[in-house]
């Protein structure tokens, strides 16, 4: 998603990849200049280097769900440690080191807790407002209602949303994970809605495709389900 966001993939502008499912549908690479992100460069070069692939495909080689030994090496490695480290880089966590039994393990506690905080306060207000489209980032991020929308769901699929409510009370927090169902539902079809068309700026359509894919495996996880 992110790599869509930052106009590096979209969908390969086809007609008649409309009569595919969403997840099935063929990702291309528009622009191979690095984000300076690790896992993000990591993924832009497998996809610039291999064969043209589905979403689908793309979710299951590099989380490393596929039964095809000989693309193993799709797989994304060590990827939660990275991305710690990651946010250490960026002051947002810090590292300390604990003993657990016999052995010294890495932890990364939050160091900036005032952005955990506006995360957190964005995700509540998406939530348990009727009006989500005034929750986003900025007006000068690039699909700031759309990134918080797909944040959302991607934690809501994690099975991480939960530490995002605890201070909501019992029917706040029904009504935050109703909402969430509604947002996933209505953000991982394709054509896209009257109101979800308002989101997407002009051009960036197939872009926006590949978040609505990604968004549409997320309907069929276990966790979900």
């Amino acid at each position: 998603m992110e790599l869509a966001f930052r106009g590096r993939i979209a969908m390969t502008k086809d007609s008649n990849r409309r009569k595919c499912p969403l997840s099935d549908r063929i990702i291309e690479v528009l622009e191979d200049k690095l984000t300076g992100e690790v896992l993000l460069d990591e993924a832009l070069k497998l996809m610039k280097n291999s064969e043209p692939m589905s979403v689908g495909n793309w979710i299951d080689l590099m989380s490393g769900e596929t039964w095809n030994v000989m693309k193993i090496g799709y797989q994304l490695k060590q990827v939660r440690e990275r991305l710690a480290k990651g946010l250490v880089d960026k002051g947002i966590l810090r590292t300390e080191k604990r003993n657990f039994l016999l052995f010294d393990m890495a932890t990364h506690p939050v160091s900036d807790s005032s952005t955990k905080e506006e995360i957190v306060n964005r995700v509540i207000k998406t939530l348990t407002h009727s009006n989500h489209s005034s929750t986003s980032i900025t007006s000068e991020t690039p699909f700031g209602n759309l990134r918080t929308i797909s944040m959302v769901c991607a934690a809501y699929a994690a099975n991480v949303l939960e530490n995002a409510l605890l201070q909501l009370n019992h029917e706040l927090r029904e009504k935050a994970y109703t909402k969430v169902d509604e947002l996933l539902s209505e953000y991982s079809t394709h054509p896209f809605s009257k109101k979800v068309k308002a989101d997407i700026p002009e051009g960036k359509e197939l872009q926006v495709e590949v978040v609505f894919a990604v968004l549409n495996v997320f309907t069929k996880m276990d966790s979900i389900l």
